[in-house]
């Protein structure tokens, strides 16, 4: 197939590569010169046929309301949309309230796999009507991972990113505890190599998973995650599954106070959130807050990056 994809940052950049290594063509649009193939979105949907496919990868909130906005006046009925972004799902309804008012479907879609999709494929979750996620198939199909599972049609417009928020919010809860629990393991004197406990958990234990595998990679480049600040950003997506909970009387103990600990991880340097600051960098390549070199400050953020920046 033919398919749009703007905003090509560390996911979109790697899901067009995945795209054209399955065959399909990619017209990609950034707002940064190198990255993109053509330099505004009116050449974008002039480069493809019609009925035209148009994947959103851009920051949630306005960057993305923007985007989809100008998508609406370019566009033609029959066309579809989809935003692979972090997007809460109420703001998709509305979205694609605005499209349908002429003519153009809408597909909303919860997309994980961070910087290891290219290779491994990306999870999917999706929503919208039969009609526009037919439109976009070839593309779910070469983007998800090999096997069984991966990919799921959630359920109406709206029930992908709930989805993938849910999927957030728990991840949240995970790397928590492991991370309090290597914090445990160095604290006391008797376990004399942590990192080689955490990586004899990875087989036959109930408790092994990628985020397990990647906190022991973690480890292994920096066994005392040394030069790493405690501190983790959150995406928004953990307070959306709180605020989600409180909405439909549903407890979520462990989401909340996970996202509660990396509200405290910006106020003092927790062992703790060095290892959910390490998890998150192997998975999503998120910046880490890092201690200042002698002498100087701490190195700058990288500019925003105009991609998702969870999983």
């Amino acid at each position: 197939m033919e398919i749009g994809l703007i905003g090509l940052g560390k996911m979109g950049g790697n899901m067009r590569e995945r795209l054209r290594r399955g065959g399909h063509t990619v017209v990609g649009f950034d707002r940064d010169p190198e990255r993109r193939d053509v330099d505004s979105l009116e050449k974008l949907v002039a480069a493809l046929p019609a009925p035209r496919v148009v994947w959103v990868m851009v920051p949630a909130g306005e960057p993305t309301r923007q985007t989809i906005s100008d998508l609406a006046d370019l566009l033609d009925a029959g066309d579809v949309v989809v935003d692979g972004g972090n997007s809460r799902w109420t703001d998709d309804i509305a979205h694609a309230e605005q499209l349908a008012a002429k003519g153009i479907g809408f597909v909303d879609c919860g997309v994980s796999g961070g910087v290891w999709g290219l290779e491994n494929g990306y999870a999917l979750m999706y929503g919208g009507d039969l009609e526009h996620i037919a439109q976009v198939q070839p593309a779910f199909d070469t983007l998800c991972p090999e096997g069984e599972f991966g990919s799921v049609h959630a359920g109406k417009v709206g029930a992908g990113h709930f989805s993938k928020m849910v999927h957030n919010g728990i991840e949240y809860a995970i790397m928590q505890s492991y991370a309090e629990g290597w914090e445990l393991l160095e604290k006391v004197d008797m376990v004399e190599n942590v990192t080689e406990v955490f990586r004899s958990w990875r087989e036959g234990t109930v408790i092994r998973s990628w985020l397990l595998d990647l906190l022991v990679a973690a480890l292994d480049e920096q066994p005392n995650l040394e030069g790493i600040r405690g501190y983790a950003e959150d995406s928004g997506e953990g307070r959306w599954t709180v605020e989600a909970g409180i909405e439909h009387a549903v407890a979520t103990p462990a989401i909340t106070a996970a996202l509660y600990a990396r509200f405290v991880s910006r106020q003092d340097d927790s062992p703790a959130m060095k290892a959910v600051a390490a998890m998150r960098n192997q998975f999503g390549g998120h910046a880490m807050h890092t201690a200042p070199p002698p002498g100087g400050d701490a190195p700058a953020a990288e500019a925003g990056d105009p991609s998702p920046v969870e999983s």
